[in-house]
């Protein structure tokens, strides 16, 4: 009895003082704001450095195991990576900027189109209660608000991409260094690491990488084969922005199930303002990408790496996305892969804790 009291008295003392953490850390915040800001920039050029080495590292290994030089694979693999990067960056950046400039110059050309539209359904709902005449009135000017903000948004994320150039131009650096010291800085991290957690901790990244790996470079190529299909189907069927459109489809299709119903909004909102046809050929583009992506790129790059169930996965994405917005969407995945790796470890510690708990009890009693 006087156990359980004590496990209580010590559950309860934990909660409070974390508790007390987060209250002083919520008063702080003023001083390690401007400090976590700082630190974010110093910080982001690493992460994508890190991101990007994760990605490229199996390359320079299967590179390296056909019998070239670990010098000579980490060179060729990375002038393949930033140099198709930059040429792709040096011939689409420029169309990019035009398309985005001749999107913002035509919003208000757009505006007056969908407040026809609005005149014509408010015209044609006149008869309705004046209730929920009200509320269709509402509802179309949300619309209209929300697509000044993600325009507005658009524009200002690319002037913010354009001001931090200094910042990005440092990660290739990073990540030569990266790749080339890759296996001292996993000697570094086996060392760091406490003796009785190496085992486990190697076991537990080769698990995450196994899960997370496979998902991330799988579905990032989908995303560029998407993005480059789209962008020429869209050009094709005389789309204006077809670049710009493409480049959209593409990012979003990262996002599992929601993505490609985000990315073809803009799409679709555009082409209603050219035609019909327009409408209809736009849609069909959607549902093709949506065929080739579901039947033959998914299913031949990405394949079953994740393991989970559908509902899962659609849940997570519910969840990150009340919780983070569009990134929160763009990381649940990757998040819940980490999540299913931590769990299963942890029950497989449980189990062998119990097991050698339950041993060690039938010992003592004989």
């Amino acid at each position: 009895m006087k156990e359980i009291q004590l496990k209580w008295i010590y559950r309860i003392t934990i909660f409070l003082l974390v508790a007390l953490l987060i209250l002083i850390l919520v008063k702080l915040s003023p001083i390690w704001l401007p400090i976590l800001s700082i630190l974010k920039v110093i910080f982001v050029p690493f992460i994508i450095a890190i991101f990007i080495t994760y990605l490229l590292h199996p390359f320079v290994e299967k590179v390296h195991a056909r019998g070239l030089p670990r010098p000579i694979a980490i060179l060729i693999i990375y002038l393949l990576f930033f140099g198709g990067v930059s040429y792709g960056i040096y011939r689409a950046i420029p169309i990019l900027i035009v398309q985005l400039r001749d999107l913002v110059e035509s919003v208000p050309e757009l505006m007056e189109t969908y407040r026809t539209w609005l005149q014509q359904i408010e015209y044609t709902t006149s008869d309705l209660p004046s209730g929920l005449h009200a509320k269709i009135d509402e509802a179309f000017a949300t619309v209209e608000r929300s697509m000044d903000e993600l325009i507005s948004r658009a524009v200002t994320m690319a002037k913010g991409l354009f001001n931090s150039i200094i910042i990005i131009a440092i990660v290739p650096f990073i990540v030569f260094y990266m790749l080339k010291d890759y296996d001292q800085m996993k000697k570094a991290l086996w060392y760091i690491t406490p003796r009785k957690w190496r085992q486990p901790s190697q076991l537990f990244l080769k698990d995450v990488d196994e899960s997370l790996g496979n998902y991330i470079r799988g579905q990032l190529l989908v995303c560029l084969i998407m993005g480059l299909i789209a962008s020429i189907a869209l050009w094709l069927a005389g789309m204006k922005y077809p670049l710009l459109l493409g480049f959209i489809i593409g990012i979003t299709d990262i996002i599992p199930y929601f993505g490609p119903i985000i990315g073809a909004i803009p799409a679709v909102i555009i082409a209603a303002t050219i035609s019909n046809k327009m409408i209809i050929i736009v849609i069909l583009i959607i549902f093709g990408l949506q065929f080739i992506e579901g039947n033959l790129l998914s299913p031949l790059i990405v394949g079953k790496s994740l393991h989970m169930h559908p509902i899962l996965i659609m849940a997570a994405l519910l969840l990150g996305g009340e919780i983070g917005g569009v990134v929160g969407l763009l990381v649940a995945v990757p998040i819940l892969a980490v999540v299913k790796v931590i769990l299963l470890h942890a029950k497989a510690h449980l189990v062998n804790y119990w097991k050698s708990k339950k041993i060690q009890h039938e010992n003592d009693t004989l």
